[in-house]
């Protein structure tokens, strides 16, 4: 990528007007994750259906924040380590916003490995 490839995509991303579908699909895609992530590991545990949805609120308003404030998407796959890492970043602050939801390092790991499995098969950004 060029550098002024880098600037474009980052001006992109910060005049991005907000868009409601996006965040919705980014929270009902965050309640997917953190639910098919409580279930195969023990390093994320969620205690009941309102932190659930109150984690992905969080998740989806953190990842705009991110896209938003630096210009880098969330995406485990689309953006390759660097959204990886964001991503797991992301889900693991997560637990500092919301009561009863707790996840470790590789709870966060995991979770933004399912989070990018599932982005790749439903890209909130192309809907």
């Amino acid at each position: 990528m060029k550098g002024s490839d880098f600037v474009a995509d980052l001006n992109n991303a910060r005049t991005e007007t907000f868009n409601i579908t996006h965040f919705i699909i980014r929270v009902i895609v965050g309640s997917v994750v953190f639910a098919i992530t409580s279930y195969v590991t023990k390093g994320l545990s969620i205690s009941g259906l309102l932190p659930l949805v109150v984690s992905a609120i969080v998740l989806a308003a953190l990842d705009y924040l991110v896209t938003r404030i630096f210009g880098l998407d969330a995406t485990p796959f689309g953006k390759g380590i660097t959204g990886f890492i964001l991503a797991a970043a992301i889900i693991y602050a997560t637990q500092f916003f919301v009561s009863g939801f707790e996840v470790d390092f590789w709870g966060a790991v995991i979770g933004a490995l399912i989070y990018g499995i599932i982005d790749a098969v439903i890209p909130a950004k192309a809907m």
